[in-house]
């Protein structure tokens, strides 16, 4: 049995949920999320815990068991908290800031750039520390989110610089020694 899938998954207050057969649809004060899991994987709600059963021991049934207990525990904490992400902007001059709700990104290119949230994403800067907040209901949308961001410059290895996750620990390189002088 799977240590993650034998697992209940608790339903907070205010959170509503909805099974029809491989259908989820979960409503809570952030928002609402839907999706369709495989027929394989049977999913119960009793006295206010969701339980996933599978059909059988094969392999993709094993895998696919975990999984899917998973991705319902992510659904019912993003509609009732929510998720974030943080990314730190490390460099001279390099910063970030809102306008309106777009994010706008100063990071040595010619041009500052301009990042507009998708759907259910939000940001949040904090210009002292120099932090992007990316939140959202979705975790896989977050994180696909802050990934983008830190695509547009990612951390080099020679004085770190650039955009990257907060607690990221990014590998340095030696620069380049100066050869001795000739006597």
């Amino acid at each position: 049995m799977s240590r993650i899938g034998r697992l209940p998954v608790a339903v907070p207050s205010g959170v509503k949920v909805d099974l029809q057969g491989s259908r989820v649809l979960v409503k809570g004060p952030r928002g609402e999320m839907e999706r369709v899991f495989s027929p394989d994987m049977s999913i119960s709600m009793e006295n206010g815990t969701i339980n996933v059963t599978r059909a059988s021991d094969e392999p993709r049934h094993r895998a696919l068991h975990g999984t899917t207990r998973a991705l319902i525990h992510n659904m019912i904490v993003g509609v009732s908290a929510g998720f974030t992400r943080t990314l730190e902007i490390e460099g001279v001059g390099y910063r970030a800031e809102l306008s309106g709700k777009n994010l706008i990104i100063y990071v040595g290119y010619s041009h500052p750039v301009e990042f507009p949230p998708p759907t259910g994403i939000s940001f949040d800067v904090d210009t002292k520390t120099r932090q992007i907040k990316v939140t959202g209901h979705d975790k896989e949308q977050v994180g696909q989110v802050a990934a983008n961001i830190r695509e547009i410059r990612p951390p080099e290895p020679y004085k770190g610089k650039g955009i990257h996750y907060l607690g990221e620990r990014i590998r340095r390189k030696a620069g380049k020694s100066g050869k001795a002088a000739k006597k």
